[in-house]
């Protein structure tokens, strides 16, 4: 019984080991689609302040971010012809009431920097 039960163990240990060299040798496998990095800013539209806790998404994904305390985001996307950003007031309390608001974006290279005003409710 002791000796199957080291046998179980030193074979486990060798089957994790052959994967370990596996992916050393041939690497994980490769994203080759290029990747849009958007980033940017959202600020109250009356006062100019940022607003925190804004969910940034991307239309029709689960993907999305929420700004920091400088009402910053950033993020990568799949590149595509044209990419629908979604702007939430999600806590609609804590930071102010935001109505929501969505972006297209066309004609983009590599990456792209919004500054976003949102109008209060």
């Amino acid at each position: 019984m002791k000796r199957n039960w080291i046998r179980s163990i030193i074979g486990g240990l060798s089957f994790a080991s052959a994967l370990f060299i596996f992916q050393a040798c041939y690497g994980t496998p490769q994203d080759f689609q290029t990747d849009l990095l958007v980033q940017g800013q959202v600020k109250s539209k009356t006062s100019g302040l940022p607003i925190q806790g804004v969910k940034v998404s991307v239309a029709d994904n689960m993907q999305h971010e929420y700004t920091d305390n400088e009402g910053s985001f950033s993020f990568y996307t799949e590149l595509l012809d044209q990419v629908t950003i979604r702007f939430e007031d999600v806590d609609s309390t804590q930071y102010g009431s935001f109505a929501d608001r969505d972006t297209v974006l066309t004609n983009i290279g590599n990456n792209v920097y919004l500054d976003i005003e949102m109008e209060e409710k």
